[in-house]
């Protein structure tokens, strides 16, 4: 399924309002690939149709050209199972296109973004995070958001390891964060993480999780690839070694000095937060618009959304030598894996959507190739789908310009990995979960966006017992596509349907008003930690919240976690929920 605006205005719902609530659920056409939003100048809000919070700072982006750096490839850390691996946070700069001077930004191990680190399925792994940053962040924070008053240090930090199976005090708790000068949250775990990697083979990846500026930290840089590999994978005989490449994707505006611009919110509900974050520039792996050069083979694609806020909607096309289309269609993607591991066929693409915090893990075939030209281009609307925002259409370029090094004996399986089904009726809970947001009733301009309707700081309402299934369903009020992420759990994707979503506002009660729309070969069969939750859809959920094997609980026992949008400007502002698994 996919949502694909009919014009470039976004709808809001405005909680509570009967006018707004009929906006979802009547004005969406369902068409061939899902649905249209219909939307008039009307509905637009006056945030968006000015949006003033934006428009410095595009006048102070210095234009730049694109292709005209190479991809860099982030370095690898083999992880050890025994061995302690010491991996440092620090600020310091690194040129990110050729016309720009040395920026400012935060990485890790002196890398933005940082090191990519391997493990084995079934061989726990452990590492200590060093927090030597400085005690100033050079972000504006605002002490207005939940988690970033006046009273926390400027700069907190805490890893996450995003879609890896694991404990509550290695999971990167949002409240378990460290300063750089000694001082720590209430959850803080001193001890080096221990990551069990007891999940199949898949891309994961590692990026700060502090409350209240985990958009800002990781804007800064504080994010890499983490990957488990397997003996199962390994007989496929996949694209490797120079030709499985990772790519992750930030978008980022810049000041004409080359620094990093986070521009803040003019007339905000808010003296700072902006609802979303879009910039004008995307880089991949750390480098605006960069060229990479293959040679005409196959080659393997470890593809993740980093970026704060923006979806991508990207299309391989034919180019000339400066990376302009040339109106043919480059070659075809053939997904072979998503957040949690290996598909059980490929799905051949003839393009990707892809949400923040998504992993899509494909191949490209370039056999026969030689001499030719291709671009990635975006076209996703921003905020995703109504629009309204700066959307850059380059994205990173293709040369197949490099000469054959040897006999391409590598594989694209017609069969990859088994995936069985969860059966709903043995869930043993559903829940209906509201995406919301409140909006200032003058101009429509978010206040605060939330989960079922409570903040971060209410009691826990998400209480699954250990080794138990359970549905969810994801019950979106609001205009925009939300990325919803479950910590702990590889879940899988059910359904999607629409709703009335004035019943369900007054009365908390889900009514369909559809058949269910039928999910993208991409999404079922397969294993995700992360899922779109389209405006007035209701997205539908089946997780089992194992535990990883052998780990030491007591009945009774309760196990935190959380669930978020991983839009990182909802989710600073309150859009994160904490959920506990009890043990039986």
């Amino acid at each position: 399924m996919r949502v694909v605006p009919k014009t470039t205005r976004r709808t809001f719902l405005k909680v509570g309002t009967v006018a707004g609530a009929g906006l979802i659920a009547g004005d969406f056409l369902v068409g061939k690939k899902g649905k249209h939003a219909l939307q008039t100048a009307a509905t637009r809000p006056k945030w968006r149709t000015t949006p003033s919070h934006h428009v410095s700072a595009l006048q102070s982006t210095p234009t730049l050209k694109p292709y005209v750096d190479a991809l860099p490839i982030p370095p690898v850390i083999a992880l050890q199972s025994g061995v302690v691996t010491r991996i440092g946070m620090s600020q310091f700069q690194q040129k990110l296109h050729r016309d720009l001077p040395p920026t400012t930004v935060w990485g890790f191990q002196g890398s933005y973004p940082g090191p990519t680190l391997e493990a084995r399925q079934g061989s726990p792994v452990q590492v200590q995070w060093i927090n030597n940053l400085p005690t100033t962040h050079f972000l504006p924070i605002d002490n207005t958001i939940h988690g970033a008053e006046s009273t926390q240090p400027q700069v907190r930090n805490v890893v996450h390891l995003h879609g890896h199976k694991i404990m509550p005090p290695n999971d990167g708790y949002p409240e378990a964060w460290f300063s750089p000068d000694g001082k720590t949250g209430p959850y803080y775990n001193p001890n080096p993480y221990l990551y069990p990697n007891d999940q199949p083979a898949t891309t994961l990846w590692y990026h700060d999780h502090a409350l209240g500026i985990t958009r800002l930290n990781n804007y800064a840089g504080l994010s890499g690839f983490y990957i488990i590999r397997s003996s199962a994978e390994d007989a496929l005989n996949l694209p490797q070694g120079p030709y499985e490449i990772p790519l992750v994707l930030h978008d980022r505006m810049f000041n004409s000095d080359g620094s990093l611009l986070y521009p803040v919110a003019v007339g905000g509900t808010h003296p700072v937060w902006m609802p979303e974050f879009f910039g004008d520039t995307v880089l991949v792996n750390g480098m605006v618009w960069p060229y990479l050069e293959v040679e005409p083979r196959k080659y393997r694609f470890r593809l993740l959304n980093g970026s704060n806020s923006r979806f991508y909607h990207l299309t391989l096309q034919g180019s000339d030598g400066n990376g302009t289309p040339n109106g043919t269609s480059g070659p075809p993607m053939f997904q072979i894996g998503t957040d949690g591991g290996l598909l059980p066929a490929p799905v051949k693409l003839a393009d990707i959507l892809i949400a923040t915090a998504e992993r899509f893990d494909f191949v490209i075939d370039f056999t026969g190739m030689k001499g030719k030209f291709f671009v990635f281009q975006n076209d996703a609307p921003a905020p995703y789908p109504g629009g309204g925002e700066v959307v850059p259409t380059n994205v990173m370029m293709f040369r197949v310009t490099r000469a054959l090094s040897g006999l391409d004996t590598s594989a694209l399986p017609s069969k990859l990995a088994d995936i069985p089904l969860y059966d709903p009726a043995l869930a043993v809970r559903e829940r209906n979960l509201a995406l919301s947001e409140s909006d200032r009733a003058s101009d429509g301009f978010p206040e605060i966006s939330e989960l079922d309707e409570l903040d971060w700081s209410a009691p826990v309402t998400e209480d699954p017992q250990a080794g138990t299934l359970e549905l969810w369903n994801l019950v979106n009020t609001t205009g925009d596509a939300h990325p919803i992420h479950v910590h702990l759990v590889q879940f899988q994707a059910l359904e999607r349907r629409p709703f009335d979503t004035q019943t369900f506002l007054s009365s908390g009660q889900v009514v369909f008003t559809g058949p269910p729309v039928p999910l993208d070969a991409n999404e079922r069969p397969a294993w995700k930690d992360t899922i779109k939750a389209y405006p007035g859809m209701v997205t539908r959920i089946l997780a089992k919240f194992d535990l990883p094997t052998g780990a030491q609980v007591t009945s009774g026992q309760r196990l935190r976690y959380v669930w978020h949008c991983h839009i990182l400007e909802h989710e600073d502002n309150e859009m994160m929920r904490p959920f506990d698994v009890v043990v039986p």
